[in-house]
């Protein structure tokens, strides 16, 4: 059998917060929760048959290294699932830390302050940019033949995923749009206003507020690509900007949330940047002759 690569690491150790989550939330109220347990399971064989896919050529290999991305959404709705089933949330803590830091709440008070039509259309868009962020940068280094770069950004795309949920597990938190009263105003009119809403009402998970997936993945896979390629950089990191801005301008997270997720993406970051640094070195040191 080939030696597991990180990722398939990360997700086993994932697989086991989640099922150590659902056990202590069972029963689940959901017509699905049945196939929780089976889907836990699959998730283990996953991760352990992944080095063998990553043996057989080129397809094998792209799924071995990317498939993380193809289930986060599923573990996102069990996350929200799980939360629901527990019924707490820490909405009220995290109200308080927002005054303390803003002297307001600006996922309540932004968009009735400045509720700009193009401002609200920007910003959404940004928001509603998330998963082209997600799968583009890692697919793109894959097809232009940087391999190693794209297994790196989906390594840490998804880790960056596994950590905010099981934070989320921890400490639920179920963001303004549930607490809060919506806007109603010009901003809120706009199309891709109106579209947001739509698809977040229809596949939200509640609780999984704190920190912000989001603004964590988006700047964590937009920032690591933009190493390997500047043209990636220039496309996603503002786009991740946008989207950081536009979950508290759309009332879709807290300030704090984002924060946290740009603490988070900033750590997770850091830490890639020393193991690269520390694989050069290795690099350097194994080219280097005795003899010279």
């Amino acid at each position: 059998m080939s030696p597991l690569a990180p990722v398939d690491y990360a997700t086993l150790a994932y697989a086991l917060v989640a099922t150590v989550a659902l056990v202590l939330h069972w029963p689940v109220r959901s017509p699905g929760a049945a196939f929780l347990p089976v889907a836990h399971l699959a998730l283990v064989a996953t991760a352990f048959l992944a080095p063998a896919a990553r043996r057989r050529g080129s397809v094998g290999r792209f799924i071995g290294d990317l498939y993380p991305l193809a289930i986060v959404t599923f573990l996102y709705s069990e996350v929200g699932l799980l939360n629901a089933t527990a019924g707490r949330i820490h909405d009220l803590s995290i109200q308080a830390l927002e005054h303390a830091l803003f002297g307001v709440q600006p996922s309540s008070e932004w968009i009735r302050f400045w509720p700009w039509p193009w401002l609200s259309t920007l910003l959404h868009a940004g928001y509603l940019s998330f998963y082209w962020i997600v799968a583009l940068p890692p697919v793109t280094l894959w097809l232009t033949h940087r391999r190693d770069a794209a297994a790196r950004v989906a390594f840490l795309t998804a880790t960056t995923f596994y950590i905010c949920y099981a934070v989320s597990l921890l400490l639920p938190v179920a963001g303004p749009r549930y607490l809060f009263p919506p806007a109603d105003n010009a901003a809120t009119g706009v199309p891709l206003a109106l579209l947001t809403q739509t698809l977040l009402n229809s596949a939200a998970a509640w609780g999984t507020a704190f920190p912000s997936s989001h603004v964590a993945v988006a700047f964590v896979a937009s920032i690591r690509a933009s190493w390997s390629s500047r043209v990636l950089g220039w496309i996603f990191v503002p786009l991740a900007v946008l989207l950081a801005l536009g979950t508290v301008y759309g009332q879709f997270h807290y300030a704090v949330d984002a924060l946290g997720g740009v603490l988070l993406a900033a750590v997770v970051l850091a830490v890639e940047r020393r193991h690269l640094v520390r694989q050069g070195r290795k690099g350097l040191a194994k080219d280097t002759s005795p003899a010279d």
